[in-house]
């Protein structure tokens, strides 16, 4: 039978909006969701939590089991917890406390969607902003957005950054001259630009780019792996499964991920946890979250960024610095610290939360 959700004594619900939890080909929000979900429930086992899903994607929720202490309900109008957390920056109704989590607010600063999804996308964070009690920022970057483009009062913001799941062990397999990179091919992930850089690598070198294809401005970034020289060095593999990304981060020798604008950039602490040297964007969160286990190099300057790469592919020995740098940095990020820096969150809009 579930669980109650009245809560008595010193117990307390919260809602947390599971909707992005769900699906085969999980984005980013999608990892964060399942690791707050479970992360809180599983740390806080003596509170309740509902798990709200909006109408499209609750009957598919029924198939996804939840903890003791959890349960699922229909995401429609104000939710009737003590704390509701917006996991992805959506907030219609403010419940009596409201938390929103703030992902990246690149559609509303580039050129990287149309101008109706930016329309709604910009009307959805002011209404998010507005509604929430406090909000949390996955990235010092993306906290100073928020004050900059929605005027969000800096009191009001907390930095909770990502965690990276690190292998439990590190594989034994040998390592492959192959420049991998990870995400959705479209316009803001600078694919183009990486695959004119890739051309000036030995020959002996592939380039293998794994995601899903059907992003904004994918052609024309699709249209650059076609037109190449080295076209039959460059593998196009479209989404891939967790089994299929762990094995190309064991198999990769260096990790390429020369994004125009990130919110916090998850791929590159996974290609850190598992020994890949990365070569990434000198602009937004990335240096953050980088940190000096990477090179870093302006996303716009196809040269910089193949003098990297070329850099990359030729000196063992930055490949090995850049190894150990990238096993501590990804060390630093852990979704049990998110969890709790969270929970922290929630003890300032509910002074009786204890741990």
């Amino acid at each position: 039978m579930p669980v109650s959700l009245d809560a008595p004594g010193d117990r307390y619900v919260f809602g947390l909006d599971a909707t992005y939890s769900l699906g085969r080909n999980l984005s980013g929000v999608g990892v964060y969701s399942r690791h707050m979900m479970h992360g809180l429930a599983s740390a806080h086992p003596r509170h309740r939590f509902a798990y709200y899903y909006r109408s499209h994607r609750f009957l598919r929720s029924l198939q996804d089991a939840v903890p003791r202490n959890a349960r699922r309900r229909l995401l429609r109008g104000m939710p009737s917890v003590d704390l509701f957390h917006a996991l992805n920056q959506r907030v219609e109704q403010r419940a009596r406390k409201t938390v929103a989590t703030f992902h990246d607010l690149f559609v509303i600063t580039g050129d990287y969607s149309s101008p109706d999804f930016r329309a709604r996308f910009t009307e959805q964070a002011r209404e998010a902003a507005h509604n929430s009690d406090a909000i949390i920022a996955v990235s010092q970057h993306t906290a100073d957005q928020l004050e900059q483009l929605l005027g969000v009062e800096r009191s009001r913001i907390h930095v909770v950054p990502h965690g990276v799941a690190i292998p439990v062990q590190q594989s034994n397999a040998a390592r492959e001259n192959i420049i991998l990179f990870i995400g959705a091919i479209q316009k803001r992930k600078n694919v183009a630009r990486l695959v004119r850089a890739f051309e000036r690598v030995p020959a002996d070198w592939r380039l293998i780019l794994a995601g899903a294809s059907d992003g904004y401005g994918a052609a024309e970034e699709l249209a650059a792996v076609e037109a190449s020289p080295r076209r039959a060095g460059i593998d196009v593999l479209g989404y891939v499964t967790d089994a299929d990304r762990q094995s190309l981060y064991q198999r990769a020798r260096v990790f390429a991920f020369p994004s125009l604008d990130e919110g916090f950039g998850m791929p590159l602490l996974e290609a850190m946890a598992y020994g890949v040297p990365v070569v990434t964007s000198r602009a937004s969160a990335m240096p953050e979250v980088a940190g000096d286990a990477a090179l870093l190099v302006n996303p716009f300057d196809e040269d910089e960024l193949a003098e990297a790469l070329v850099r990359l592919t030729s000196e063992e020995a930055l490949r090995a610095r850049l190894t150990q740098a990238g096993l501590t940095r990804a060390s630093q990020f852990r979704w049990e610290d998110a969890v709790a820096k969270t929970w922290r969150v929630y003890q300032t809009l509910l002074p009786g939360l204890g741990d």
